[in-house]
């Protein structure tokens, strides 16, 4: 037995013996919580979060440690003490209050499910020193509405509800569910206040509901009281606004909050919206103009007040912005006030690196420069250099022995849609990003020289909140090798055993590809209650195409073919292919401290026409931090592929499909520190068949016989900014090795020197 499981051990039993040590005379430590309801509707796992008070946290809801390591301490006010009770935590004492709170809340919660004459009763169920409490559910039967009647003094909201009246919530026959009553209260607060009720709230809407005798059958009835200013004045119609001027403060500082000092400001106009500043005008008029969705003489719009703060946000030349509504005396009318002020536009970040690749030392250096407002209309410009150097040792037969590197990059984001064809109103409404990006890289190593040069054209864009978009309507690499060492070239790329993999990442190619991605996440709270929802997902896709447009241009305007017969363009030849990426992650939350996350992901990449192998770029990998963590980074697979020459295998263990199945379940253990349990699964395949990867193809019949399949345990930091992650993952089953060996399934026949593979990484795997 390791050395860290017995110290969980010898926790876990002392917490279960001592902890006893901290309670007085009649007190009982709370040991467990149960709730229990014979009514299979009911799900109790959604009212976890009206229990009071919950027993001490378990790791992986089964072992107490922290409650031993508490109970591990001494009275004396040690240094050892005071950690231990630091990282520890003392006992619960139950408390019978905390119960009775429960089971109100309980019942409460149960009737605003409909459940009106639901009971709700707590067993004490007491052993020496702890406690064991049991919630029973008794709910009962639902009421349900049998009609639905509006009572409305004021008829012009009157006329507008009974416009929308198909969108109701309220429908004869459902369950008499509080949430629902306030949600349909909250529907037509908003509907009211994007027509103008700027002063209008769900508070003005109540209900009745009367039961039928002798049945479970209420009769529903929204009342909607007239608006009234004070307690002292009288009842009239809800007043409609329309909005008088809109204006923007630029610079906006503290002094002017009362808004007071205007005309001590400079003051400009673009398309009827006033900008009012100090002495220089941070951003376009026309930006400001494009980001207001508040019109003047039009009706108020909650909704373009919304849509008005979100473009705000969507600048990166703007520190903050917040917007204030004046009310005009006497009368229906609201005067706008857009204040913002500016972030700093220009900053120059500096990072150092060290590195150490198998003991051959190192030092990278990057300098990045950033402006935030490059023509006065947010645009980012960013640029970065680098440079990187490395002693390489062990290499014979090669003139140098060091590697280096540098490397330019910049970009150019604007936040907003540049693209001819589209209106000024449809780029107005969406929250999107262009963004033109170039960069080159140079690499030289002892075994050869390369140089990369990209250039990219991408656009980026959000639908209602959680739909995210990216379109690389460009996206195109030169890859050009200028010099290789004789030696890596007859030994590698010349030799009888000559690999084509190897041979076509070496070769000068240009890729011109085109792609959209997508992701969806689900929503984290409940859009009534506002409740944390205990299961969320997300769905992450990627499309991808590279070498149409070539394809078509090699074939139209002239026949250019390489020595090896592939078309090409300026006498490079081009990749051709299509890949798709699938991911889908699920998370499902226990309580506060324990949850479990699912992960799956697919890709499938196809080389075709010009191609019969993918750009190394382009390929999948299997194994590391983020994928089979019995494997290490790019080590697992093809198929049943093993490898043999460690320095090419980076090259060969690389294909055309990637499958990966992940189950992780979370812990919270003590301080910042979470644990981890999880099962890993997945394997990578070529679609074709390669001399120089046997075993590695995909077969419909038999790839199920080649999923690799991993275990292991985690423990992470929380520094609150970001995660520390340190895994250890155990081979389970080892497709490398045939059935027969001992080797192929090492859950029954561990070797922690072959087996045991340690992951050092930031951030969650999914």
């Amino acid at each position: 037995m390791t050395t860290p499981l017995c110290a969980v051990l010898v926790a876990w039993l002392l917490g279960a013996c001592s902890s006893a040590k901290y309670l007085s005379p009649g007190e009982h430590r709370l040991d467990k919580v149960k709730i229990i309801c014979k009514q299979k509707e009911v799900n109790t796992a959604n009212l976890d979060a009206y229990v009071r008070q919950l027993p001490n946290s378990s790791w992986f809801n089964t072992v107490k440690v922290p409650l031993g390591l508490y109970a591990m301490s001494g009275k004396k006010d040690t240094w050892l003490n005071r950690t231990l009770r630091k990282v520890g935590e003392a006992p619960v004492v139950y408390d019978r209050e905390m119960t009775n709170r429960t089971c109100s809340e309980l019942k409460l919660a149960l009737y605003n499910m409909g459940y009106l004459g639901a009971t709700v009763t707590a067993e004490e169920i007491s052993n020496r020193h702890k406690m064991t409490l049991v919630y029973h559910l008794n709910p009962g039967e639902t009421y349900r509405v049998e009609n639905v009647s509006l009572e409305i003094a004021d008829s012009a909201i009157a006329r507008k509800i009974e416009a929308i009246a198909t969108q109701t919530f309220l429908k004869p026959n459902m369950v008499l569910n509080i949430n629902t009553l306030d949600k349909e209260r909250e529907r037509i607060a908003t509907e009211l206040k994007n027509q103008g009720y700027y002063k209008f709230n769900k508070e003005y809407i109540s209900y009745t509901a009367d039961t039928i005798q002798g049945s479970k059958r209420v009769n529903l009835t929204m009342h909607l009281a007239l608006y009234q200013k004070n307690k002292q004045s009288p009842l009239e119609q809800h007043p409609q606004y329309t909005l008088n001027d809109v204006h923007v403060v630029t610079e906006f500082d503290t002094d002017i909050i009362n808004l007071n000092r205007l005309h001590e400001l400079e003051r400009t106009e673009h398309k009827g919206l006033d900008i009012y500043y100090k002495n220089s005008l941070m951003l376009r008029p026309k930006v400001f103009s494009e980001v207001n969705f508040m019109r003047e003489k039009e009706v108020y719009r909650a909704q373009d007040l919304d849509r008005t703060y979100s473009a705000m946000g969507q600048l990166n030349a703007l520190k903050y912005s917040n917007i204030q509504l004046k009310e005009i005396p006497d009368s229906n009318q609201l005067d706008a006030f857009i204040l913002t002020a500016p972030a700093r536009a220009q900053s120059v970040t500096i990072e150092i690196d060290g590195t150490n690749t198998a003991g051959d030392l190192g030092m990278a250096a990057s300098m990045t420069y950033q402006h935030n407002n490059l023509f006065r209309g947010s645009e980012t410009f960013t640029m970065k250099v680098r440079g990187a150097y490395e002693a390489i040792s062990g290499l014979q037969g090669y003139a140098t022995d060091n590697y280096t590197e540098y490397g330019m990059e910049a970009s150019l984001n604007f936040p907003r849609f540049m693209f001819p064809f589209l209106s000024t109103e449809f780029k107005r409404r969406q929250r999107a990003s262009s963004e033109v990006g170039i960069q080159y890289n140079t690499q030289d190593r002892p075994e050869f020289s390369r140089r990369v040069l990209a250039a990219s054209w991408s656009y980026r864009w959000t639908h209602k909140q959680r739909y995210q978009h990216r379109f690389d309507l460009l996206d195109i690499n030169y890859v050009y090798m200028p010099s290789m060492s004789a030696t890596f070239r007859d030994e590698y790329l010349n030799s009888t055993a000559s690999n084509s993999i190897l041979k076509y990442n070496y070769e000068d190619l240009f890729i011109m590809r085109m792609g959209h991605s997508f992701s969806y996440h689900s929503p984290e709270t409940d859009g009534v209650t506002g409740k944390k929802l205990k299961s969320r997902f997300s769905i992450r896709t990627n499309v991808e195409t590279s070498g149409n447009l070539l394809s078509l241009i090699s074939h139209t305007l002239y026949d250019r073919r390489t020595a090896s017969g592939q078309y090409a363009i300026s006498n490079i030849a081009y990749a051709q292919y299509v890949k798709g990426d699938f991911d889908f992650i699920h998370h499902w939350t226990i309580d506060n401290r324990n949850s479990i996350a699912f992960h799956f992901g697919l890709g499938i990449a196809y080389p075709y026409g010009n191609s019969t192998i993918l750009p190394f770029e382009k390929r999948y990998f299997s194994g590391g931090a983020n994928s089979v963590r019995g494997w290490s980074v790019r080590s697992l697979g093809p198929g049943s592929f093993s490898g043999g020459d460690k320095k090419i295998d980076f090259i060969n263990q690389s294909g055309d499909v990637k499958l990966d199945v992940n189950i992780e379940y979370r812990t919270k253990l003590f301080w910042i520190l979470n644990g981890a349990i999880f099962v890993d699964a997945g394997n990578i395949w070529t679609l074709r068949e390669y001399e120089e990867q046997p075993g590695g193809a995909f077969r419909f019949d038999s790839f199920f016989k080649e999923i690799a399949v991993a275990y292991g345990v985690g423990v992470r930091a929380d520094l609150d900014f970001f995660i520390v992650r340190f895994d250890f993952g155990m081979k389970a089953i080892n497709p490398a090795y045939p059935v027969e060996e001992s080797g192929h399934y090492p859950l029954l026949h561990p070797d922690f020197g072959r087996d045991l593979t340690f992951h050092f990484a930031v951030g969650y795997p999914f």
